[in-house]
């Protein structure tokens, strides 16, 4: 016959009680990961124009369309002027556009409030490859036609990358709260 020990953890919830999140980790794994990914592109060198897709922006649409109500309207303008400061883009460039693609999401949002994983592929895809246009117009670089086509593989990229970070902030997401250990 099994003794009763109330320090005993033998029932399927008694360890999970008494555990609280862990408030650092909860308000800062979003704003930490949207900085590393800005940082990813730069460790991926192009002869010629970039192949990897802006990441940070990317990270950013996925906190935005996974968790709604989580970051401020106002967050593009620092993470966007942190993005400007290792992208190369002219420093004010990733702070408005980023600002201005929340602001539209957020409009396109309120306008049709019911949401879908299409409908945030869609609305994602449409606001990374409108930005990569933009940035392509404020890099100061005189746009052909051939380079478009040569920065096309950036901007399909993009688009075909968001459901892998989208599945990524779900992950960090639960990670975030997650109930820390008690210890002791």
């Amino acid at each position: 016959m099994e003794r009763l020990n109330p320090n005993a953890r033998s029932d399927r919830y008694g360890s999970r009680i008494n555990r609280t999140q862990s408030p650092l980790r909860a308000g800062l794994v979003p704003y930490v990961s949207i900085m590393l990914a800005s940082l990813l592109p730069a460790l991926v060198l192009a002869d010629v124009m970039p192949l990897v897709p802006p990441l940070g922006l990317l990270m950013l649409l996925a906190w935005r369309m996974v968790r709604p109500g989580l970051l401020p309207l106002w967050i593009g303008a620092p993470l966007g002027a942190f993005d400007d400061l290792f992208s190369g883009q002219p420093f004010g460039s990733a702070m408005l556009l980023w600002s201005l693609a929340l602001i539209a999401i957020e409009l396109i949002e309120a306008r049709f409030p019911w949401r879908g994983f299409f409908q945030d592929w869609f609305s994602a895809g449409l606001a990374a490859t409108i930005v990569w246009l933009a940035s392509l117009m404020l890099s100061g670089a005189k746009l052909t036609p051939e380079m478009l086509v040569v920065a096309m593989p950036q901007a399909l990229l993009s688009v075909l990358l968001y459901p892998i970070l989208a599945r990524m902030v779900a992950s960090l997401d639960r990670f975030r709260l997650a109930r820390a250990r008690r210890i002791g």
